[in-house]
């Protein structure tokens, strides 16, 4: 399990705590959404992609937006199909742009479009998925860490510390691989039931083990006229 999943986004795609890097349970880690410790050290994205442009905090216009247009040539969506551990990506844009927040915070506003083919959960048949996804992630150059063992989720699950880079490309992929459909299945398939017993014995099925499954006979029996002569 990559238990860097729980940590925020930027610290999992900026190198300073990578996404592709699995931590262990030991106790100096606290994997809640808002609740964590920086890397020592930087962690380097293994995973370089053609189209990747990552930004230089530092030096982004601190007065007009900083724009990006993102699309994904087939040698990075075979990596990203790897990543994501499906069968393929067939299409990969992210267009948005970087705008300055105040004096030291910045927003990514952007449109994620991807078109994706995952195995049917029931049939391993091809599924494809156009996928359209609304990215909004704002970063704060002062991130409250909190202090206390128990500590209530923002409502607000966009802010993200801000980070020395920023890569539109990997918080792409964040949005994509959120947006997965988690059982693709194609329109035809069906779940059968199937029933298994020993020779000669009448194997259960879902009807018998529920817990009315005697009232419908009792009913019967009890509704059911007397026979003449009794």
């Amino acid at each position: 399990i990559n238990f860097t999943n729980h940590l925020p986004l930027a610290y999992r795609s900026s190198g300073r705590c990578s996404r592709f890097q699995c931590l262990s349970l030991a106790p100096e880690w606290v994997l809640a959404p808002y609740y964590y410790k920086i890397l020592d050290e930087p962690v380097q994205n293994p995973i370089k992609y053609a189209c990747s442009n990552p930004f230089n905090v530092a030096k982004l216009s601190p007065r007009k937006p900083t724009r990006f247009d993102i699309t994904a040539p087939q040698e990075d969506l075979q990596k990203m199909a790897h990543f994501l551990d499906i069968h393929a990506v067939k299409a990969y844009k992210f267009k948005g742009e970087i705008t300055p927040k105040g004096k030291h915070d910045f927003s990514l506003t952007g449109q994620l479009i991807a078109t994706v083919e995952q195995a049917c959960i029931i049939s391993l048949e091809p599924v494809y998925t156009k996928i359209t996804e609304e990215v909004v992630v704002t970063y704060l150059a002062k991130m409250p860490i909190p202090e206390a063992d128990e500590v209530e989720i923002p409502e607000d699950d966009t802010l993200e510390p801000l980070p020395e880079t920023i890569d539109p490309t990997d918080v792409g992929m964040e949005a994509l691989s959120l947006a997965l459909p988690p059982f693709p299945r194609t329109p035809e398939a069906r779940m059968d039931q199937a029933a298994f017993a020993a020779p000669g014995v009448e194997p259960l099925v879902d009807a018998d083990v529920h817990p009315f499954a005697g009232l419908a006979g009792l009913v019967e029996s009890l509704t059911k006229p007397p026979k003449t002569g009794d």
